[in-house]
């Protein structure tokens, strides 16, 4: 990591910190309204969307403010990342977790006795033991900001008791603002963070949660590695993430992707710790890149041009979903997020539902949101209009940019369907899972269907006029809509739900969509999408500046981003600036990198322009 020499003086307006240390003209949204806030002491809840600036709202007052911000993070890497990006930018921050040598970590202890930090970034289970709390009493703590609130909750996908004790911090540190931060939370998630926080006197942020720059696509999987392999083919030069449920698939993908062209390396949990983290920074550190990884990877990941999100396995919950295609995309940039899914994975999460260790309330809960994100997948209406829903957001519909909105899908009226369908779930006695049912439905005799004497049921063969296809597609809807479950006990068995008896009596209509003709994805983009919105001219000299931004990143054994993001080098080619005064205008230029890097990026630019 680079060395910073001294603490970054002058004006401590917000605004001018904004400008003079991130380079940034304005505050976007109501990052501005947060800053101020807690700049002038107050609690604060910021709900706020991936790449809608969330860290500015605690470092900007952090260096408003006098003395050390504690920074609570759920994860080294993220720690890692953040650190260096604001010493890239001159300020003084510090991470103290485990990854640090025990010299390492006297240096920040000595680093916050002597004041000489601004940020301090630390993990939920440091905070709790009393040698940091007796740490901090010694120092001049300024705020304390939790990043990933959502851990706090029960309710949230990615759980950790450790927050918790985060409550405590507003008694152990009076009159210190406290921020809580995520960009992930339905209502009764918010409500929960606010509670266990103990921040019911904050006020709460909160901003549309839309990412209009990702495009969304669901497909019904059908081959799902040649449906994968088609969709990357419009992301070459790419940097990207692929999700798998199991550890076995992640390492069976990786190693099939490489077989295919496409540069991709596994990460899991399961993995040797020193080979796991080499991926992890490859991914961050290199272009192009396909990373393919269980939910163990993400969180906090502050890569900002990652182009395609694709998930090959249903995730849990559309939160855990809009949390993780939130990866994509955090420039601002257009992203695309892609998933393929089967009634093999809703049988799959609800086995692990209904296996775990949780509360009967909380099993209850997640079966909920399983049956919510199912619901995503079969719907006719707009796939952001859906999951802005879940979040309790308003939307038009018709974003135009998703899969269902480019090309609308056709409805049919399924009553008679769903009500034969159901019936041959009733009359197998509801012990068999979906093949079984198709089987039944179409009259196809099979071993099992003989052995059971299902051939001799009325309904064998009483939807022998609708392909199998067709009615795997309306057993899932029906899932979906809740009038069939899952039963993870009978073995995936299909059960008649709530609502099946008014279908049976004809007092409730059942509207299905008819699935499109079996195509992988309709992908926007042939090529890197990098540098897609660039004249020619400018394009090349954008290259030209990410190879200098790579080779000064190399030297640095830093990730090429928190030198400058590609916002900031399409802003150089495009305006060219001539001289530091006009670089420095430019978005992502502050005081600290034109000092350190302009000369050698205006003569990238001179002399591209002169080539």
């Amino acid at each position: 990591m680079s060395d910073v020499s001294i603490r970054p003086q002058g004006p401590k307006d917000p605004s001018d910190v904004l400008r003079d240390v991130f380079g940034h003209a304005a505050f976007r949204g109501q990052q501005e309204d947060v800053v101020r806030h807690v700049t002038s002491g107050g609690d604060a809840v910021v709900l706020f969307p991936t790449g809608a600036g969330k860290s500015m709202c605690y470092q900007v007052p952090a260096l408003c403010r006098p003395g050390v911000a504690i920074i609570v993070s759920p994860l080294i890497a993220l720690m890692r990342d953040q650190v260096e990006a604001l010493r890239q930018a001159g300020v003084s921050a510090a991470a103290l977790n485990s990854s640090l040598t025990p010299d390492e970590a006297s240096l920040v202890r000595r680093q916050v006795a002597d004041g000489a930090l601004d940020l301090l970034y630390v993990a939920p289970e440091r905070v709790a033991t009393s040698g940091f709390r007796q740490m901090m009493n010694e120092a001049h703590v300024s705020l304390i900001a939790i990043d990933e609130a959502h851990c706090v909750s029960q309710w949230g996908h990615d759980f950790r008791p450790e927050y918790r004790e985060l409550a405590r911090l507003g008694a152990l540190f009076p009159g210190v603002p406290r921020i809580a931060l995520t960009a992930t939370a339905d209502p009764m998630t918010r409500a929960d963070i606010i509670e266990r926080l103990d921040l019911s006197g904050a006020r709460v942020f909160s901003t549309s949660f839309d990412r209009p720059n990702i495009a969304y696509s669901i497909v019904e999987r059908d081959g799902a590695r040649g449906q994968l392999l088609s969709f990357l083919a419009a992301h070459k030069g790419d940097s990207g993430i692929v999700y798998c449920l199991s550890r076995a698939k992640v390492d069976d993908t990786a190693s099939w992707l490489s077989s295919q062209g496409i540069r991709a390396l596994p990460y899991h949990a399961g993995m040797d710790a020193g080979r796991r983290a080499a991926h992890q920074d490859a991914f961050l550190k290199e272009d192009g890149l396909c990373l393919v990884a269980t939910v163990a990877f993400g969180m906090g990941i502050d890569k900002p041009d990652v182009r395609y999100v694709a998930h090959l396995d249903l995730p849990s919950s559309i939160e855990a979903y809009y949390q993780e295609t939130g990866r994509a995309g955090r420039d601002g940039q257009p992203s695309d997020a892609w998933m393929s899914y089967g009634m093999a994975d809703v049988v799959q999460r609800r086995r692990m539902i209904d296996e775990g260790n949780a509360p009967d309330e909380v099993k209850r809960i997640e079966r909920g949101k399983l049956t919510a994100l199912l619901g995503l997948c079969e719907t006719t209406e707009c796939r952001r209009k859906s999951i802005l829903a879940y979040f309790g957001e308003a939307h038009p519909g018709a974003c135009g940019n998703c899969d269902t909105c480019r090309s609308p899908v056709a409805t049919w009226d399924g009553t008679d369907a769903a009500v034969k369908a159901m019936a041959a779930v009733y009359r197998t006695g509801e012990r068999f899972g979906a093949g079984h049912i198709v089987d039944v439905l179409i009259g196809k005799s099979t071993e099992k269907i003989l052995r059971f004497g299902h051939q001799s049921q009325a309904v064998f063969g009483a939807g022998k006029e609708i392909d199998a296809k067709v009615w795997q597609s309306v057993l899932r809807q029906l899932t979906a809509a809740g009038l069939l479950v899952v039963d993870h006990e009978g073995h995936g068995a299909l059960t008649l739900g709530d609502g099946a008896r008014e279908v049976f009596r004809g007092e409730r209509r059942v509207t299905l969509r008819k699935d499109r003709p079996k195509k992988a994805t309709d992908g926007r983009r042939t090529a890197s999408a990098s540098a897609a919105d660039l004249p020619e001219e400018d394009a090349a000299i954008f290259q030209a500046l990410r190879a200098e931004r790579l080779r000064i990143a190399k030297d640095q054994g830093v990730p090429p981003y928190v030198v400058f993001q590609d916002t900031t080098l399409k802003a150089m080619a495009a305006r060219r600036p001539a001289s530091l005064a006009a670089m420095i205008a430019l978005p992502g230029v502050g005081q600290a990198k034109l000092d350190r890097y302009g000369d050698a990026f205006l003569a990238v630019i001179e002399e591209a322009a002169r080539g």
